[in-house]
C-alpha cells in the first residue's frame, strides 16, 4: 500500500488531484485509516488512474470519464477511443498552427508597412507566348489555400509535359482571377514541341504594353509582402494597375524554398 503522498509520486500526478478524484468518486483510496484518516492506495490503481488521466488530458470532461470508466471498457476499447480523440485533436491543432501561420504572417506585413516603398521595380514590356496550361481552384488567395493549388498544378504541368515530350521554352507562369468567392489558377509555359494528345490546355498569353515587375526571393509564404510592396510602389509612381492577369513567373524553384526566385508582372498604365 501507499500513502497518498507516494501513490501521486509514482502516478505523476498532485495530491490535490487524489482528492479531487476522490471526492468525485473516480478513484477511491484503497483504504482509509479510520484514526488518522490517512488514505491509502493499491498499485494496481494505477491502471484506473492512467486511464482518467489519458481521457482528461484529451479533453473529455471528468464526468464523462467516470461514465466511460463505468461500462469497464477494454485497453483494446480504450485505445481505440483514444487514437479518435487523437485524431480530432490532431486536426485542431493543425488548425490552430495554419492560423497561427495566417496571423504571423500579417503581423510581418504590419512589421515593414514603413520599408515597402523601398523596392526595385521594373516598368517594362512582357512580350506574349504561346503556352500549355492546367487550370484549379483554390478556396482563397491565403497562402495555406492557394500555395497547394499552385504546387500541384505546376507539378502535373511537368509531369505530362514530360509525357509527352514537350520541352519547356521558358519558366513556368501561375497566374490567378477571382472566380465567385474563389480563386481560378492557371499554371502554365511556353513550350516546343507537339502538344496534341498532352491533355494540356493550349492557348496564348496575351503580351501586357507594360508590367511593373519586382523579383521576390525566398519562400512563396512570404510573397504577400512583395506583393503588396509592389502595389505600394504603383500608386506612389504615377500608375495604375490595368484589367488583366497578374502573373507570377518562376525563374527558380530548385531546392530549398529559402533561394526561389519569382518574377511578380502586373499590368499597368499611366495614372
Amino acid at each position: 500500500m501507499f500513502s497518498i503522498g507516494e501513490f501521486a509520486k509514482v502516478g505523476r500526478v498532485s495530491v490535490r488531484m487524489l482528492r479531487h478524484y476522490d471526492a468525485l468518486g473516480l478513484l477511491r483510496p484503497a483504504r482509509v485509516d479510520p484514526h488518522s484518516g490517512y488514505r491509502y492506495y493499491a498499485a494496481d490503481q494505477l491502471a484506473r488512474l492512467n486511464r482518467i488521466l489519458a481521457l482528461s488530458d484529451l479533453g473529455i470532461g471528468l464526468k464523462q470519464v467516470a461514465e466511460v470508466l463505468g461500462e469497464r471498457p477494454s485497453a483494446e476499447q480504450l485505445r481505440g477511443m483514444l487514437r479518435l480523440r487523437r485524431g480530432e485533436l490532431a486536426e485542431r491543432v493543425a488548425a490552430e498552427t495554419a492560423r497561427l501561420a495566417r496571423v504571423e504572417a500579417r503581423l510581418r506585413l504590419i512589421e515593414v508597412e514603413d520599408t515597402m516603398s523601398e523596392v526595385d521595380v521594373v516598368v517594362k514590356p512582357v512580350e506574349g507566348a504561346r503556352v500549355v496550361a492546367v487550370g484549379g481552384i483554390a478556396e482563397s488567395f491565403e497562402y495555406d489555400d492557394i500555395g497547394p493549388v499552385v504546387g500541384g498544378l505546376c507539378a502535373s504541368l511537368a509531369e505530362r509535359m514530360e509525357r509527352a515530350g514537350l520541352k519547356f521554352a521558358g519558366p513556368a507562369i501561375a497566374w490567378y482571377e477571382p472566380a465567385d468567392d474563389r480563386v481560378h489558377v492557371q499554371a502554365c509555359a511556353p513550350y516546343v514541341g507537339s502538344a496534341e494528345g498532352a491533355g494540356l490546355d493550349e492557348t496564348e498569353l496575351p503580351a501586357l504594353a507594360h508590367a511593373a515587375t519586382l523579383v521576390h526571393r525566398g519562400t512563396m509564404a512570404t510573397i504577400a509582402e512583395s506583393y503588396q510592396a509592389l502595389a505600394r510602389w504603383i500608386d506612389d509612381n504615377g500608375y495604375r494597375a490595368e484589367p488583366g492577369h497578374a502573373r507570377e513567373v518562376y525563374l527558380h524553384t530548385d531546392g530549398d524554398e529559402t533561394g526561389w526566385v519569382t518574377e511578380l508582372q502586373i499590368p499597368v498604365s499611366a495614372a
